[in-house]
Formats: C-alpha cells, sequence, structure tokens
C-alpha cells in the first residue's frame, strides 16, 4: 500500500481518494525490493472502470505467479488528481508500492477503446517517461500494449515500444522472461527489442518504415533490419482449462462498474457478424469446461464476498455446455443467494427453460442484439436470425414475468436505407404488442422495451473493413428520423453521439501519420476522451486541421480492396480471402452459416493445428 502520509495531501483535495490508495483486500504482491522484474499494468481509463477489466486481472496474477516479477497497477487519474500531482510535483505511481511508473522495468497498458489513446499518452507524459519510444534511454521502462486496439496499433506506434498481439498469458511471460535475461546481461535497449521482435506474437513498431503515396495510402510496409519478421503472428491459448484465472483477486474498495465475479466460459465466436471485430480477431472457438468454471466460481465467490457472477464470453448461449454448468452452479448459488447473470444472450438459441432456471435468485432485464430493423439488412451483416425468431424469443420472455427489454442496433451501416432505419421502429412496436397480445403475470406493470442505437464504426479485421462510415451529417439524420417514428412511450429511444463514433472511427482505421495528432493533443491537455464532460468534437477537428490530417480519409473513405492497410501485416488467422468473400457475399445480402452448422475455411484453424475446435475437432474446408 502506498505511503498514505506522503500523499495525504493529494489526497484530501480529490473526490474520490479511494482510487488512489491501494491496500485492497486481495492486492498483496512479491516483494517489488527482490523482484527480478518490476512491472506495472495501467489501464488507460478511471479505477472504476479498470478494476472490472479481467485481462488485467488475468495478467497481473501470471505476472505474479512468476516467482521473479514483482506487478503492480495504475490507472489514470481524474483531473483532480492529476491537478495535485503536478501542483506537488509528484509523478504518477503504482497502487501497490507508490512508486513513479519511471522506476518500473516494464510499463504495460491494454487498448480498450480507441478514444483511451489520448489517457495512455497523458500517463506516460504523468509518470516521468519520455512519450516517444525514439526519445527513451536505457534506464526507462520498456513501453508495452496489447488488447483489441492493438491490432492496429499504427495509431499510437510512436509511443509505444513492443505491442502484444492476441492472447498474453504464455506470451507475455516469454517477452518477460527474454527482457529479464536481456537485464541480467546487460543487453542495450535496442537489442531488447529486435530480440523481443524475433518472438511470436510480439511486434516492434520502430523495426519497420512505412512509406506513403501521393495521395496518402500506403506505398509499403517494410521491416528496417534484417531477420525482423514480415508479418506477426497472433498468440492464442489452445487449452483454456490450464490457463490462469484469477479466483482470488482484489477487491475494489469503490463500486465498480462491474461489481461481481466475471467468469469467462469460452473465448472466439461462431458467428460471423460482418462488422464485429471481436468475432474475428479472437477466432479459432475455444471452451472451457463446466468443471473448472464451476470450481472457478466457488472460490472467487469465497474470497472475494460477492453476490453475483456473470457469465462473459462473446455470445453466451453458444457454449455447449451451458445447461450443464447452469446445474452445476445453481445448487450452490441459491443457497448462498448469489445471482447469474447471462449477458449476451442470442436471440435464436434462447432459452426457456434456462431463463426460469436462472431467475431463481434475482429476475434482471434482458438484452438482445438484433443489431438492425430489417430482414434484408441483419442478412448484409451476417446476423442470421428472423423477425420471427426475435418476436417468439421476447414472446418467451413476457411469459415468464419479464417485462423489460433492451434491443440493441447500429445505424450507418453499410447498404442501408431508410427504410431499414424505419424498420427499427417497426420491430420494436411489433415487440410491444406482442406483450399485449394476450395477459400476462404482472400485465399490470406495462412493458419497457429499451431501443439502444450506436453509429457503425468500420473495423479492422472484419469484412467490413473497407467501408465508409456515413458522413457525420447522415448520422446524425438517421438518429433524428428513427425518433420521429417512434410513436410509444413503451419504447424508449437512446443513441450514441455520432461524433464521438466519427472521431473513433479516425483512430479504428488510422496510420501511423496520427502520431502526431496524439502528441499534440498532449500538449493541449486533451484526455479522457471516453467521457462525455471532456470530450470535445470541435478540438479534434481543430486539431487535425491544425495539424494538416483530414478526418475523412480515414472515417469516410471506403478504402481499396487492393490497398495495404495499416493493420495488414498482422496475422490472425483469419485471412483477407475470407474477408473479401464475406464483403461481397453481404453486397448481395447472402448470409454465411455459423461455425457450427459447417465451416466457411476462414483460416482460423490454422492457429490451432489445423482443427476447428468448435465442432469438435473437425478438418477446416
Amino acid at each position: 500500500m502506498i505511503n498514505y502520509e506522503k500523499y495525504a495531501p493529494l489526497l484530501e483535495q480529490v473526490e474520490k481518494p479511494g482510487r488512489y490508495v491501494g491496500g485492497e483486500y486481495g492486492s498483496e504482491i512479491p516483494n517489488p525490493e527482490s523482484a527480478e522484474l518490476r512491472a506495472c499494468f495501467c489501464f488507460p481509463d478511471t479505477y472504476e472502470i479498470g478494476m472490472s477489466n479481467l485481462g488485467i486481472k488475468i495478467l497481473t496474477g501470471c505476472f505474479n505467479n512468476t516467482g521473479y516479477i514483482s506487478c503492480e497497477r495504475c490507472y489514470m487519474p481524474w483531473p483532480d488528481m492529476r491537478e495535485q500531482l503536478i501542483k506537488h510535483g509528484y509523478p504518477l505511481y503504482a497502487l501497490e508500492s507508490g512508486d513513479p511508473l519511471n522506476v518500473f522495468d516494464i510499463v504495460a497498458f491494454t487498448l480498450q477503446y480507441e478514444l483511451c489513446y489520448t489517457n495512455v499518452v497523458a500517463m506516460l507524459g504523468l509518470g516521468g517517461i519520455p512519450l516517444l519510444s525514439s526519445e527513451r534511454g536505457e534506464s526507462d521502462p520498456i513501453i508495452i500494449a496489447g488488447g483489441p486496439c492493438a491490432y492496429n496499433p499504427e495509431p499510437i506506434a510512436d509511443f509505444i515500444d513492443i505491442f502484444s498481439i492476441g492472447e498474453g498469458e504464455e506470451a507475455l511471460l516469454e517477452l518477460a522472461a527474454l527482457i529479464r535475461e536481456c537485464k541480467k546481461n546487460g543487453v542495450s535497449r535496442e537489442e531488447t527489442l529486435y530480440r523481443a521482435s524475433l518472438l511470436e506474437g510480439f511486434y516492434v513498431p520502430s523495426l519497420y518504415t512505412v512509406e506513403y503515396n501521393e495521395n496518402g495510402t500506403i506505398k509499403s510496409f517494410t521491416p528496417n533490419k534484417e531477420g525482423v519478421p514480415t508479418s506477426v503472428k497472433k498468440r492464442i491459448i489452445e487449452n483454456l482449462d490450464e490457463v490462469y484465472f484469477p479466483c482470488k483477486c482484489s477487491v475494489p474498495f469503490l463500486e465498480t462498474v462491474h461489481d461481481r465475479v466475471m467468469l469467462e466460459v469460452f473465448r472466439g465466436c461462431i458467428r460471423g457478424c460482418r462488422f464485429c471485430q471481436a468475432g474475428m480477431i479472437y477466432r479459432p472457438y475455444r471452451e472451457k469446461s463446466p468443471e473448472v468454471l464451476n470450481e472457478n466460481a466457488k472460490i472467487a465467490i469465497d474470497h472475494t464476498g460477492y453476490s453475483e457472477i456473470s457469465l462473459t464470453s462473446l455470445s453466451i448461449s453458444d457454449y455447449t455446455h451451458l445447461r450443464e454448468l447452469i446445474d452445476s452452479l445453481l445448487p450452490w448459488t441459491n443457497a448462498k443467494n448469489v445471482n447469474l447473470s447471462l449477458p449476451s444472450m442470442r436471440i435464436d438459441n434462447f432459452y426457456e427453460e434456462l431463463l426460469e432456471k436462472v431467475s431463481s435468485v434475482r429476475k434482471s432485464g434482458l438484452t438482445f442484439a438484433p443489431e438492425a430493423g430489417t430482414q434484408r439488412l441483419r442478412d448484409v451483416i451476417n446476423k442470421n436470425i428472423t423477425e420471427e425468431e426475435i418476436i417468439s424469443a421476447c414472446e418467451k420472455a413476457f411469459d415468464g414475468g419479464r417485462n423489460s427489454l433492451k434491443l440493441y442496433f447500429m445505424n450507418g451501416l453499410p447498404t442501408e436505407t431508410d427504410e431499414d432505419i424505419k424498420g427499427i421502429a417497426a420491430l420494436s412496436q411489433n415487440i410491444v404488442d406482442t406483450y399485449y397480445s394476450k395477459k400476462r403475470n404482472g400485465f399490470g406493470k406495462g412493458v419497457n422495451v429499451t431501443v439502444s442505437v450506436s453509429c457503425f464504426v468500420p473495423k479492422p479485421f472484419t469484412p467490413f473493413q473497407w467501408e465508409a462510415q456515413d458522413s457525420l451529417e447522415e448520422l446524425e439524420r438517421k438518429q433524428q428520423l428513427l425518433k420521429g417514428e417512434i410513436k410509444t412511450k413503451k419504447i424508449s429511444y437512446k443513441y450514441h453521439d455520432a461524433r464521438v463514433s466519427r472521431i473513433e472511427a479516425v483512430f479504428a482505421r488510422g496510420d501511423r501519420r496520427l502520431c502526431k495528432a496524439l502528441l499534440e493533443a498532449y500538449n493541449r491537455n486533451m484526455m479522457l476522451d471516453g467521457w462525455d464532460e471532456y470530450f470535445s468534437y470541435d478540438r479534434w477537428i481543430k486539431l487535425f486541421d491544425d495539424c494538416g490530417i483530414d478526418p475523412a480519409f480515414y472515417a469516410n473513405r471506403s478504402f481499396g480492396l487492393d490497398e495495404i492497410l495499416p493493420w495488414d501485416f498482422i496475422d490472425i488467422g483469419v485471412t483477407k480471402k475470407f474477408m473479401k468473400l464475406e464483403q461481397a457475399r453481404s453486397r448481395k445480402a447472402e448470409t454465411t452459416p455459423d461455425c457450427r452448422t459447417k465451416c466457411s475455411g476462414c483460416g482460423a484453424s490454422t492457429l490451432c493445428n489445423g482443427k476447428c475446435v468448435c465442432d469438435g475437432g473437425n478438418e477446416n474446408g
């Protein structure tokens, strides 16, 4: 725990000092004084959000279990704490020891969201670390970054020494062992980074050179040192039963976004929605056994005292042992009055019996994601659900006593028309009418259907990675069109700020030239862009203009199918050929079956010895 007396003058002046004191139950770490390597995992957002992140808990546990690494945590401070750190001349520090970030051997960031990039740069600056990789010396920490946004690392490449591509439980331990060996033998920073680039799953931006065409597209992307690989292959964990799970993680002092045990059931996805990056980058599909999950859950509940378990995965109802898992959890969760939460329910796999079982402790609202309001557009995005299935699932929920549903949609999807937008309102009204079509338990309460609509953002490694985002004006027009189509107060309409989605698209599909924009954002004290009160679209547009960057080049332009994309050097297993075929099929509104129904030969099986684990080991076609 930090030296409270030292930091008391700061903590007494901030709104939530519990964010910065450490010492939570379960937060013990190996002695930093005897560790051969010291690492600090940084989450580039507030404590409440970072403490809800399962990945950080897994990776800090992996490091601390080695016996030679002492791994601590750090989170993005709120502006009141940032102001106090600067005022008192203190650098940003790790929660366990109170030591500044610049004394660690490794400082690692998880990149979960593009609008957190400014926070990464801000944390480096507050931690006393030179911002640019090119300016760091032998005594500075090695800066590592991973997570979903690392699949296009280029917009933040100048600030990061090494990117970890893929799952880190095994890969990061290999990297740490290399850094440990180099530190022991006095190997230079430059040579250490070179050796890291030779490990599978690691990208060192300084060892690659980018050239551009006159029209601004990428001309070439090549290694600038002999032996450096031309492509970086992502790492995966094949056997999830053997991977580390943080059953005894620290319990936060403050209420967090996800104040519960998060039980990861599987990784990957069998579905293939064409807009979804996670469904592609996390392939192939791999499951954890119900026996291991049950044991993990028991230990985690006993250790933390939480009253809820959330089964987390991309589409939980695709888990082949879901009934078996629920049946093993319920006897003891019911006895302890622990609630089970099943997010991301897939409409066509909606189980009435399962719903009734998990409602035995506490009924909560249900969330479905039709994504589009018409069948044509659902076929375009390969959602593979019909309106009949949607209505049937909602009817089962109503029959089971539910009267509150949340539906996720998107606007701005490729080929979308006004009729598709109006279809969202029509589908929602159909659901309301279904509720009132017959008398039900709790009928007098009425029904509430929440329609939440986000803006489509084209993401790397999806069949829609080449598609243009609608202009800001068009996105906002469609938002108002839908608002005008909703005629009942039984439907609550919420929509995302299209301005935020546009900046997100710029950084999602950006290249290395955006690094100068992030550096200038740091100079202008721009940070916490994921928070409404600190995001300023006008400031970003002014900044881009001052830096000579056209945001429409990245967000609102259709990329050429033969164009070199900023992320093309990364091999996620799923082939570019497959992505192009899926993009072509979307234009014809043709659907592709899920992996269990028929293998589509996406290529992900190459990551697990040619076997398609999602259907029990059949050869990929």
